[in-house]
């Protein structure tokens, strides 16, 4: 019985060294998996920010461009404008009235017909501010529409 345990002894020291061995391995490898699993998380979520900041950027750029196109299709806009002083006269009424004639243009392309207004000009009245005053496509207010259509823009 002596020897069978001095036979049996070393067997069971050596499982008993193995079972330890493979246990320790085993929480290495746990270890090491652990730390790929962290490294590739961190890895995911560069890659998530990074889409993110792309596609912002994308967006700004698009929306840059946009703007650029907006501005140099609004700055090709035009307005032509002739006006001139038509007299009527009756046997008892001496009438001057002004005719202002508007067109809008898309570089050389008329985009509509000469739109035409009269207005009877008093005696001593500026016929130039009237035009002005008096403008279908009036540029100050084209200006006024670029200039919060840029801010809305902006914003």
């Amino acid at each position: 019985m002596e020897a069978i345990l001095w036979l049996l002894l070393p067997v069971f020291t050596a499982t008993g060294s193995a079972l330890l061995a493979f246990l320790v391995m085993q929480a290495r490898l746990e270890v090491a998996v652990a730390k790929e699993r962290e490294a590739l998380a961190e890895a995911q979520a560069a890659i998530r920010s990074q889409d993110r900041v792309m596609e912002e950027r994308l967006r700004a750029l698009e929306e840059e461009t946009r703007r650029r196109s907006l501005d140099e299709f609004l700055a090709d806009i035009r307005v032509e404008e002739r006006h001139y002083v038509k007299e009527s006269r009756s046997l008892f009424l001496n009438q001057k009235s002004m005719v202002l004639q508007e067109r809008l243009y898309f570089r050389n392309i008329p985009l509509s017909d000469w739109v035409s207004h009269e207005f009877t000009i008093e005696e001593g009245g500026d016929v130039r501010a009237l035009a002005k005053a008096c403008s279908v496509f009036a540029r100050a207010s084209l200006g006024k529409q670029g200039g919060n259509a840029a801010k809305l823009l902006e914003s």
